[in-house]
């Protein structure tokens, strides 16, 4: 039989609040992504 892992869960953490130097570069890197679609293909860019 199958040893059941999720007996002992680990406690949950409700704080978790990111750094803000976290959140800048997640909105940084948003910004100088460009999606391209041409046809059926989607080019990625990272415009630096």
């Amino acid at each position: 039989m199958a040893k059941l892992y999720s007996e002992c869960t680990p406690p949950k953490k409700d704080n978790l609040n990111p750094k803000k130097e976290t959140i800048e570069f997640l909105l940084n890197y948003s910004k100088a992504l460009s999606v391209i679609h041409c046809n059926k293909l989607k080019f990625e860019a990272l415009l630096n």
